[in-house]
């Protein structure tokens, strides 16, 4: 019985900065280094960097006065920003530098007079984030049922934008539903959709043909993964999330000879690994990766003279090892 791993799969250039900066700050700074919010969605990377002296708050309000402190990667809204200033944090941002081209697109909208629609999941931090980095009318639609219940100021002065990490599928969708209430509505194209998104569903339509389970390592609370495990689904393969190896359920695995498995974008390899172990003690031996799409985006880090003076680049803990 065998193991077909999806490529690409894990980790995107814009989780591996966000944990870059962490662990550069901390080797700087030292501990505690505070964080506004998980880095990224996943537990095992949240637990260690807390091992190392990341401290993860919710309310900017329980941080000290002057501490060192990071925007996770979902980026955050302007009222976060003004709270951090007024409390004399030592902010580092790590937003993803998609999601921060998302607020830009946003905030030139409203500039020029055009009411908000968000594509995306309301109380996300990352649609958080966005709607408030603009200061005009915004709206959150996630269904087409959504789009015929909008009201807006204007109909005739409508922009959209779009989270990052919906289905492309459901994303094209939302996008004609409103180009049909609102024929003047100006946004983007579906390809500012992250690349990473993307590629990963792309991986995931590719595999469903090949196997007869899917499997998708990742957390409860990460968007892309639920997003990966629906794809499945929606191609005809019996689909789960799990979180790591002790989430996988031996009752899955009847009657079914090929295991498709993959990993959100903030899910690390040694999860993965984990899960093929797992799979190996019910005789899944035979291991294969799909000839896909290698990635090779990369993200720089954020020129902040502290860590530029540090000279030296962060470990890699969490991408080999644990």
């Amino acid at each position: 019985m065998e193991i077909v791993l999806a490529q690409p799969r894990g980790f995107c250039a814009g989780v591996v900065r966000a944990i870059d900066i962490v662990e550069l700050t901390l080797a700087t700074h030292g501990p505690p280094v505070y964080v506004f919010h998980e880095i990224v969605h996943n537990r095992h990377v949240v637990e260690s960097l807390q091992s190392r002296g990341a401290v993860f708050v919710q309310d900017l309000a329980e941080i000290p006065p002057g501490a060192v402190t990071i925007f996770s990667a979902h980026g955050v809204s302007n009222a976060v920003v003004e709270q951090a200033t007024r409390n004399q944090l030592r902010v580092i941002d790590a937003t993803c530098p998609l999601v921060t081209k998302v607020h830009l697109q946003a905030q030139r909208y409203s500039r020029r007079g055009y009411d908000i629609v968000i594509i995306g999941h309301l109380g996300h931090e990352e649609v958080e984030g966005t709607m408030g980095s603009v200061d005009g009318p915004v709206y959150v639609v996630s269904t087409v049922e959504h789009v015929a219940r909008l009201q807006v100021s204007n109909p005739e002065r409508v922009a959209y934008v779009t989270q990052t990490t919906l289905s492309i599928d459901d994303t094209r969708d939302v996008i004609a539903a409103l180009k049909r209430r609102f024929p003047s509505i100006q946004g983007p194209g579906l390809d500012d959709i992250c690349y990473a998104t993307q590629n990963r569903q792309n991986a995931v339509r590719d595999l469903a043909k090949q196997v007869d389970l899917l499997l998708v390592v990742g957390a409860r609370n990460s968007s892309n993964s639920n997003r990966l495990r629906e794809v499945g689904v929606q191609c005809g393969v019996p689909a789960h999330l799990i979180e790591n190896e002790r989430d996988l359920d031996p009752a899955w695995l009847k009657a079914v000879s090929r295991v498709g498995v993959t990993a959100g974008a903030s899910a690390p390899e040694v999860l993965v690994q984990r899960v093929i172990e797992k799979l190996q003690q019910f005789n899944f031996t035979a291991i294969t990766e799909q000839s896909g799409l290698r990635e090779n985006t990369t993200f720089r880090l954020p020129k902040i003279p502290a860590l530029e003076r540090a000279g030296e680049r962060p470990g890699n803990l969490l991408r080999e090892a644990d």
